[in-house]
């Protein structure tokens, strides 16, 4: 008998595939806690099966693609079903995006370049079926409410594309280029899911009763940050030059930074479901504003603006959406467990501690680079794992997180 088959797993496998964001959001914090640490302090940077490519490329793609795309994949099949009233993927079809994710990442976590074909066909098979799925329920509901989220989907499958072209013909300028285009394609996501997400959080923060929608943002607010992100991706493919391209990020920043605008609305600012939300924008326009200002001549180089906007303001992002879903969706509600404080503590300084020799701030602690970056990082994604765990391994009543 399997362990799958034990009557204390079946109830936790009907679990974790009743809705994608339980499935998915484990997957993606096991991969975040798991895959860099594997890599850094277990492998010393080194990888097992990478021939001429840069483990350094091998290690950003599969942070973007591997964990942030786990986490994309719980998002959309729990909220697109949401805003149409549709039923929510459950069961196999929830394992067979699983499947061709989980060959993937076990490819990148070897840096298997021969298969850098196969890692490539089983990424883009999910991505495809998320772009199939969302416009079903677009066509099925006959709303365009899904189009910008289809628009940044083909971005971030044209971007992946690029980098696993690059991989297979062995031409690392592109994969770099595909790689950070993926990243830049997961911001613009961000910037428009924190638009989604911001106003009901604020709003039930605002008035617990919900009886009300005391918070109304401006609507330019919600597709700035990502439409001035998409303009500076332009500029990259286009070839412009260094300092036009370094304005176009520091706008994109700037657009990233306005968002900040909307937590403040008096005392509940200082609630750390706010706070988080308002910090993932920060964190992304300032990474952006670095990157920025690397192109325009400044004393450091691209990587430390790159891992903060990644790191910190996608990752801060992702982390709050698994506490937000994994409350409201458990039949939950606001605040935060006090255990996310330490979460999104550890991933601050999981951050800082990263860029911080880039910027020239601090040495490599302990003397190995990246090592204790890579521990608080992983210490982020396992707080809050094992502080939900409890409530995504057991099925209860739900709650609609608009």
């Amino acid at each position: 008998m399997s362990i799958a088959d034990t009557p204390a797993a079946q109830p936790r496998l009907r679990a974790l595939t009743y809705e994608g964001f339980r499935l998915f959001f484990v997957l993606s914090a096991g991969h975040m806690a798991l895959w860099p640490v594997l890599w850094v302090v277990v492998a010393g940077l080194n990888l097992p099966l990478a021939g001429d490519a840069p483990p350094s490329l091998w290690h950003a793609h599969e942070l973007i693609v591997g964990s942030f795309g786990a986490a994309l994949i719980g998002f959309l099949t729990t909220a697109l079903p949401e805003w149409t009233d549709t039923t929510p993927l459950r069961g196999r079809p929830l394992v067979l995006l699983a499947v061709p994710w989980g060959i993937a990442r076990l490819i990148g976590l070897l840096g298997w370049d021969g298969a850098a074909w196969l890692g490539g066909l089983c990424d883009l098979i999910w991505l495809g079926t998320l772009m199939a799925y969302a416009a079903w329920l677009s066509w099925r509901k006959w709303t365009d409410r899904f189009l910008v989220f289809l628009f940044w989907l083909a971005v971030l499958t044209g971007a992946e594309i690029t980098a696993r072209i690059g991989m297979i013909l062995g031409d690392y300028d592109l994969t770099h280029l595909g790689t950070h285009g993926t990243g830049f394609a997961f911001l613009g996501l961000l910037a428009i899911a924190l638009g989604r997400i911001s106003v009901p959080v604020t709003n039930v923060i605002l008035d617990p009763t919900e009886t009300s929608s005391p918070f109304r943002p401006h609507p330019g607010r919600l597709t700035l940050a990502a439409g001035l992100v998409f303009v500076a991706m332009v500029g990259e493919i286009a070839g412009v030059s260094e300092n036009v391209r370094g304005f176009l990020w520091i706008a994109a920043g700037a657009g990233f930074l306005d968002r900040v605008g909307e937590a403040f609305i008096g005392r509940a600012f200082f609630r750390l479901e706010i706070l988080v939300l308002a910090g993932s924008a920060a964190l992304a326009g300032a990474g952006l504003l670095l990157l920025g200002a690397s192109l325009l001549g400044a004393p450091f180089g691209p990587h430390a603006g790159l891992h903060l906007a990644f790191m910190g303001g996608l990752g801060m992002g992702v982390l709050t959406v698994f506490a937000i879903a994994g409350l409201m969706h458990t039949g939950r509600s606001l605040p935060f467990p006090r255990l996310m404080w330490v979460a999104f503590g550890l991933l601050i300084a999981a951050a800082l501690t990263r860029i911080g020799p880039d910027l020239g701030l601090i040495d490599h602690p302990f003397g190995t680079p990246y090592v204790l970056a890579s521990l608080l990082w992983a210490g982020a994604a396992l707080t809050w794992l094992v502080g939900f765990w409890p409530m995504l391994s057991k099925v209860e009543g739900g709650h609609s997180c608009g």
